[in-house]
């Protein structure tokens, strides 16, 4: 199965670079896939117009495949009642910068399920490979991608989303274990069985018929290794490329990353409306009675909070997403990481 998977996304080595909105970059995805690996940009955060560009960009520093990511989540329903309480809940850490919270919430990102213009730019660019977050787009947008020739992939996280991703006619599945770092891909934000990754692989392999890439909590070639034996046929990597120097990561991210809070992630709603696991700072604080609002509105809210404490020299409220491996996370070059990686892993056989 690991040739097959392999062949299938035309890569040398079975090592996916995870999208990471905010911190990959066409020069990361690219250094993966010119290592053999397969890289990856997240555009589900971007405009049209900002999507093409990061992909031409990659196009322009790689030759090789690469994955290019979109959000699938349900677009988001507008509650005054609960909105207007969780700016007031956030009055007070405004207030510490001299601030005040927005007047109200904007749903920030497009869902893809709802963005034609998206999906026809596409078909113009063609990317080797396109991942689905939080769900699936509509079927005839699952389709026209595949008639492009366009290879297909699906985060899941439990056996009726992975039997839902089958049914679609998706290529393979990305089984995201309650270990990974960043925003859980599961399609109802209600319902989280909380899997960790290699049970969830292994549940997955006797369930369905995709090939299974194991994601979470997935830090060194010991890590694929147990991945492997229990049936995934690669392995995506996200926290474990934070610290390469092609990332976006910032300074304060990567001081956190080399400090205690690194062994201290946890999973909130608090900063985006949809549950995400990252290192703890005051973001995670943030309650209402009112509850938190829908994703990504929640999150419009977080990033004007952050954007006045950064201003001032202060990361309290940044979204720092990591994984539960993220203090084994390893400064290094991508292209040296992913042979560190497959040196690792082929000690291991």
């Amino acid at each position: 199965m690991t040739t097959d998977i392999q062949a299938l996304l035309n890569i040398r080595f079975p090592i996916i670079q995870a999208p990471m909105a905010g911190v990959s970059t066409p020069a990361l995805a690219a250094a993966v896939s010119n290592a053999g690996g397969l890289g990856s940009i997240a555009i589900g955060a971007c405009s049209v117009d900002q999507a093409r560009q990061s992909i031409r960009e990659t196009f322009a520093l790689t030759q090789e495949s690469f994955n290019v990511n979109l959000f699938c989540h349900r677009p988001a329903l507008r509650d005054d009642v609960r909105e207007d309480a969780w700016l007031q809940a956030l009055e007070a850490r405004f207030a510490e910068f001299h601030a005040q919270p927005p007047k109200g919430l904007r749903e920030i990102y497009r869902s893809f399920v709802e963005d034609p213009e998206m999906l026809q730019m596409l078909l113009e660019e063609k990317p080797a490979v396109v991942s689905f977050h939080f769900g699936l787009p509509p079927q005839s947008f699952i389709e026209a991608l595949k008639a492009a020739g366009i290879v297909l992939l699906a985060c899941v996280t439990n056996v009726d989303e992975a039997l839902q991703v089958q049914r679609a006619g998706v290529d393979a599945l990305i089984a995201q274990g309650y270990e990974a770092g960043g925003h859980r891909g599961i399609f109802d934000q209600d319902h989280d069985d909380r899997l960790s990754t290699l049970a969830l692989v292994r549940l997955l392999a006797d369930h369905v018929q995709l090939p299974i890439i194991a994601a979470g909590g997935i830090m060194d070639g010991a890590d694929i290794a147990k991945a492997f034996a229990q049936g995934a046929c690669a392995a995506q990597l996200g926290t474990a490329f934070l610290l390469c120097p092609e990332s976006a990561t910032n300074a304060a991210y990567r001081e956190a990353l080399t400090g205690p809070r690194a062994r201290q992630t946890q999973i909130t709603s608090a900063i985006s409306g949809r549950p995400a696991r990252g290192m703890v700072n005051r973001a995670f604080e943030v309650a209402s009675a009112a509850g938190v609002p829908d994703y990504p509105r929640a999150y419009d809210a977080n990033k004007a909070l952050n954007s006045v404490a950064t201003a001032q020299g202060c990361s309290d409220f940044a979204a720092q997403w990591a994984g539960t491996g993220a203090y084994r996370a390893r400064a290094m070059p991508a292209a040296q990481l992913v042979e560190v990686l497959m040196a690792e892993l082929d000690a291991q056989r």
